[in-house]
């Protein structure tokens, strides 16, 4: 015979199964298409190459951040096919496009970026002993201050770094990791939860020159060895 205090347990542990899925999914980052205007602090040559659509980011505590891709991405010449390399078609030192954040983020190595809007520049991971075990991948966007980065032409890596330095206030560029898109969902903008490294990953389609390209940006998440 089944006693009554057994369907009461039972009862009781549906109820916290219930309440623990309910918990898991507010915690789920998001994106979803949008149309809002780039920010006025963005100079107008940069402005020009932005795609008047919108990727707004939503979390847990609310909005992360709205991001602004280059309507047109220019493809390099000769595409990069060093090993760790990714996005090998992307140039090296240009605008990918432009993100704003409402309250103050960590990047990809925990430094702690304030509120503002950025400017997104591919740049590739150095390699050397500095930056050994930070990342599988050598693709990263460099945030850069829009006020100060006002120009559509690419930087050069020097000039990138010192920029960048401004977005993370500190003796490192703020980057942010590109990841391979193997793992994008069917519908684009998406994110993707990585529960290996505990990355939340932003999937978009990039309007690459050469070909039409997703990217994968970890938009949540660091490197264990900073």
């Amino acid at each position: 015979m089944i006693r009554r205090s057994q369907y009461y347990f039972a009862g009781l542990a549906v109820v916290a199964l219930l309440c623990l899925s309910s918990a898991a999914a507010a915690q789920d980052y998001k994106a979803a298409a949008g149309s809002a205007p780039a920010p006025p602090e963005i100079s107008a040559p940069v402005r020009a190459l932005l795609s008047p659509a919108s990727i707004s980011v939503t979390g847990p505590s609310g909005p992360l951040c709205e991001i602004w891709l280059r309507a047109a991405v220019p493809a390099a010449a000769q595409p990069a096919t060093a090993l760790g390399v990714t996005y090998g078609q992307l140039v090296d030192g240009s605008i990918v496009g432009a993100i704003h954040f409402d309250s103050p983020v960590k990047d990809f190595r925990s430094q702690t970026v304030q509120p503002g809007t950025y400017v997104l520049r591919y740049a590739l991971q150095p390699v050397d002993g500095n930056h050994q075990g930070v990342s599988d991948y050598r693709d990263f966007l460099l945030l850069t201050p829009a006020a100060a980065d006002t120009a559509a032409a690419n930087l050069a890596d020097n000039e990138l770094y010192i920029l960048s330095r401004k977005a993370s206030g500190a003796g490192h560029p703020s980057v942010w990791s590109l990841v391979p898109a193997d793992g994008a969902p069917a519908s684009l903008p998406g994110i993707v939860h990585d529960t290996s490294n505990d990355f939340w990953v932003l999937y978009v389609n990039a309007a690459v020159v050469s070909s039409p390209t997703k990217l994968g940006l970890v938009i949540v998440g660091h490197a264990e060895q900073p």
